[in-house]
């Protein structure tokens, strides 16, 4: 069942990516459909909850243990010095007006759950004051804009948001520095270099060198490839196992993103074989198009992979309500898919002669057209949080924002059990 206040925002969503390349957390902008409208901010956390089971087991006096503001500015237990480290799995609520941010500034503080305050809005007197209680109460605070401008408000917040085409703040108590806005990877590690913890957001459509369309794909590629046109032709499974045996790794991968929280099987997955007879066919394409997706070896590239199972688990969930099974396997490889050509630095045109996709899959990647091209349009522009962007194309495909809602945050816990 969809919460009912999910029917009064907007979600978009953008990574939170470490000096490691890997995903730390979440930043979800909340946009209310209707900015006249007020938003119950008890209710949106009890919605934000009931998405991250994790959230309902951290009680109240737990997480003040976990992240109590010491007399220095600090968090009780985080890193010491300037720039500590983004705690994994932060979900950062961004919430765009002053009204949502009192409603959820209000509300109880809820691990993993942190909360970003502008800068400028600190100079409400109300805002402030409410900021105050909730770091208080345990509740963990980044701010967005210059440590200057929140003056001594700024000793209760965790970590600082900055333009990365401005200088990053001056370090200040513990507070890590988070550089947003990157539009490119040299910007990320000119960010990382100036002492950026963590970046908001991810270039992750800038391919890692031109395209070539003669460029080999690397071994655990090829193996890959070929199970999945195994697959494609139904082989026995004797033969789809003896391409398996070359790459003890690729199998072991395979095997524990069967068994991960979001497949939700009730049976441990104990080989190949096992998968084959559990799964059948067509559901086994799902996971290998999962092990295309991850086969990259380059570092830079993993903001890029995690990015593209997100999307193959939020296309998935846009189609939940056809009923239609084949259908959201379709758009969960769609999904999946979208960055082949970055990852493997081929274009389309090329890939599509060598990785068998169904039709409608093709002509999304290829062209951006078919019935699965608007799904992804919207996508993009929830990963982008263009929000406003984001209510045409869910208008276009005619899902009211709740479903839209719903399948977001479905979505990007069922991907994080993949991490």
């Amino acid at each position: 069942m969809t919460h009912p206040v999910l029917g009064s925002l907007t979600i978009g969503y953008a990574p939170i990516v470490d000096a490691q390349r890997s995903l730390a957390g979440l930043r979800l902008t909340l946009v209310p459909q209707r900015p006249d409208a007020p938003v119950d901010g008890a209710a949106l956390k009890e919605a934000l909850v009931a998405a991250w089971p994790q959230a309902a087991s951290d009680s109240a006096d737990s997480i003040r243990l976990k992240l109590q503001p010491t007399p220095t500015g600090g968090v009780a237990g985080a890193k010491a010095g300037p720039g500590a480290a983004v705690m994994k799995g932060t979900v950062l609520l961004t919430a765009t007006g002053e009204p949502l941010l009192r409603a959820l500034l209000d509300a109880q503080p809820l691990a993993p759950f942190a909360l970003e305050v502008p800068a400028f809005m600190l100079e409400s007197a109300d805002v402030a004051t409410a900021a105050a209680a909730y770091a208080e109460n345990g509740g963990t605070l980044w701010l967005q804009g210059r440590p200057e401008s929140a003056g001594k408000a700024a000793a209760m917040f965790r970590h600082v948001i900055y333009d990365a085409a401005e200088a990053p703040p001056a370090a200040r108590g513990t507070m890590g520095a988070v550089a947003s806005g990157v539009r490119r990877r040299t910007e990320a590690d000119r960010a990382q270099q100036q002492g950026a913890v963590a970046t908001v957001g991810w270039p992750v459509d800038e391919p890692a060198a031109p395209p070539n369309p003669s460029k080999k794909p690397s071994q655990e590629t090829q193996v890959v490839l070929d199970l999945i046109r195994r697959v494609e032709k139904e082989e026995p499974v004797e033969k789809l196992e003896l391409a398996l045996k070359g790459d003890p790794t690729l199998a072991f991968r395979l095997l524990r993103y069967m068994n991960s929280a979001a497949f939700g099987l009730t049976v441990e997955i104990s080989s190949f074989r096992h998968a084959l007879m559990m799964l059948g066919y067509q559901k086994l394409k799902r996971w290998l198009a999962l092990l295309l997706a991850s086969a990259s070896k380059n570092p830079a590239m993993k903001p890029v992979m995690a990015c593209a199972v997100r999307r193959g688990m939020l296309m998935e969930e846009l189609a939940r309500g056809s009923g239609d099974a084949e259908l959201r396997g379709e758009m969960f490889i769609c999904g999946v898919f979208s960055l082949l050509d970055v990852m493997l630095e081929q274009p389309f045109s090329e890939l599509l002669k060598s990785v068998p996709v169904p039709e409608r899959v093709a002509l999304a990647l290829g062209e951006g057209t078919g019935p699965f091209g608007p799904y992804l349009d919207l996508v993009r522009a929830l990963e982008r949080s263009d929000t406003y962007e984001a209510q045409e194309h869910a208008a276009a495909v005619m899902l009211a924002p709740a479903e839209v809602n719903r399948a977001v945050l479905a979505a990007l816990v069922a991907a994080e059990s993949l991490d």
